[in-house]
């Protein structure tokens, strides 16, 4: 398996876990995390020993989200006072490989399952929405986040949460940026079952990788290609065009004071700029 700073991959007979094992951090994404995830989930997709994975976080919660420090230094363009055509352009190509993060769980054939504890906010719900199934323990919470720091959801989460949730939901936690529970979140069926606790959790996750890993290979992943496609290009023509905003509105003077204010540790002034 490709080394990776970022994540944690053990194999567990014809089933992968994949870790976010950041826990110091609450597994927020660095550079790393967004970097590596392609080259995780293809060795996965290529490897006929794994039929199902699962996806998880080290320490107390599933994602705290982006890096927001970590990442400026990989996007010094969200920074810079003058925005010009040449910038813009140079963003935009920077935008496509992060989608790709998301997107590695979609073109794996194999099926991934999300078990999500704690928090998943921000990018860790970009990544949970590309996955298969999502399983959540009763503490876990869930958050669209980004327009709450000034930027729109731009890696796909607003191409695939409809499709899980429903539209209305979608723009809920898109405008309000509130987070959401449990119960809520099974309600709305942004996951499948609802437990107890973390290792509850993380047993019914193998049990069902397990299930599914008992069944015919080939069959599962055709299924999975079939329900892919009946998606797929809905999502991939929303990429693009997410992009193509997300380059052209950012970076603002909110983004900047949301920067500002994480750094500062207080709560930011937004001004619409």
């Amino acid at each position: 398996m490709s080394e990776s700073t970022y994540y944690l991959v053990e194999k567990k007979g014809h089933v992968a876990w994949v870790w976010f094992n950041r826990a110091d951090k609450k597994n927020a994404m660095s550079q790393d995390a967004w970097m590596d995830s392609p080259a995780v989930f293809k060795e996965l997709d290529e490897d006929p020993e794994i039929r199902a994975i699962v996806v998880a976080g080290k320490g107390d919660c599933f994602c705290a989200g982006i890096d927001l420090i970590g990442m400026v230094g990989a996007m010094p363009e969200l920074m810079e006072n003058e925005q010009k055509g040449g910038l813009k352009w140079k963003l935009l190509k920077k935008i496509y490989p992060l989608q790709e993060t998301m997107s590695a769980m979609e073109k794996c054939r194999k099926p991934v399952i999300a078990a999500i504890h704690g928090h998943c906010i921000g990018a860790g719900l970009d990544f949970v929405t590309a996955c298969d199934i999502r399983l959540c323990t009763e503490d876990a919470t869930f958050c669209l986040k980004e327009t709450a720091i000034g930027f729109v959801a731009d890696v796909g989460v607003l191409q695939r949460l409809p499709f899980i949730v429903g539209q209305g939901v979608t723009r809920e936690m898109a405008y309000t940026a509130k987070s959401i529970d449990s119960q809520r979140a099974l309600d709305v069926n942004l996951v499948n079952e609802v437990y107890k606790d973390v290792d509850t959790l993380f047993a019914e996750a193998q049990a069902m990788a397990d299930t599914i890993a008992a069944n015919p290979p080939i069959a599962v992943q055709a299924s999975k290609d079939v329900l892919n496609h009946a998606t797929e290009s809905t999502v991939a023509e929303g990429l693009k065009y997410v992009a193509s905003i997300s380059s052209n509105i950012i970076p603002s003077h909110d983004l900047i004071e949301a920067f500002t204010a994480f750094a500062e540790k207080r709560k930011p002034v937004f001004t619409g700029n």
